[in-house]
């Protein structure tokens, strides 16, 4: 025989149904804070990548930072071209010849400037190619590790190419550098950069 169901009991069960169905939709405070930095990345003036980065201590937003010029100086969008294509120069390397201060560096710098200590946050750094609009594995430069290492940041969380997220601990990257070499870096930035260690290594 059936069990009659009362109607209060299925109001609780439709309830717990919905409560369940929010709490599935409900994204991770690490997809939301990179979600953040994806708005960041908008605002980007660089031909080659729109990158945004946000650096969050005690569940707060302290700094955020996107990849363009200095301030008060003309950007890769206003001088019409991007200077690194130009010199036919690779992802992932001679920095020093960009227009651009990386995403990074802008919200650490901007951190500074509001006198914010970085001491334990986290960094989330989302990144696109708006040539094709696709997601990119937006893994730090070496210069920006380096000063994510210095800036006394916990972990680094990045976007990546297939939709998803990679989480890197700070602790991790000292410990590689300490057994290893900068050089030997498992998670280079820049494939063809990547691709000609690695092929020195064989």
């Amino acid at each position: 025989m059936k069990k009659k169901v009362s109607s209060r009991a299925k109001k609780t069960g439709n309830k717990t149904l919905q409560a369940e169905s929010r709490t599935a939709l409900r994204v991770s405070k690490d997809e939301y804070y990179l979600g953040i930095a994806r708005e960041v990345s908008r605002r980007s003036t660089c031909f080659r990548r729109s990158i945004g980065a946000i650096i969050v201590r005690d569940d707060q937003i302290i700094s955020t930072g996107y990849v363009g010029a200095p301030r008060k100086t003309k950007d890769s969008l206003e001088h019409g071209f991007c200077l690194r294509d130009r010199l036919n120069i690779p992802h992932g390397q001679r920095y020093e010849l960009c227009r651009s201060v990386h995403a990074e560096q802008n919200a650490i710098i901007n951190a500074a400037r509001a006198g914010v200590s970085l001491l334990g946050g986290d960094m989330f750094i989302y990144g696109r190619d708006p040539r094709t609009d696709r997601e990119i594995d937006a893994f730090p430069c070496f210069i920006c590790k380096k000063m994510i290492i210095n800036s006394g940041l916990n972990r680094v969380v990045c976007s990546t190419s297939d939709g998803g997220l990679r989480v890197f601990s700070v602790e991790d990257w000292i410990r590689d550098w300490q057994e290893t070499d900068i050089l030997d870096d498992t998670h280079q930035y820049g494939r063809p950069f990547e691709n000609e260690n690695q092929d020195k290594k064989k």
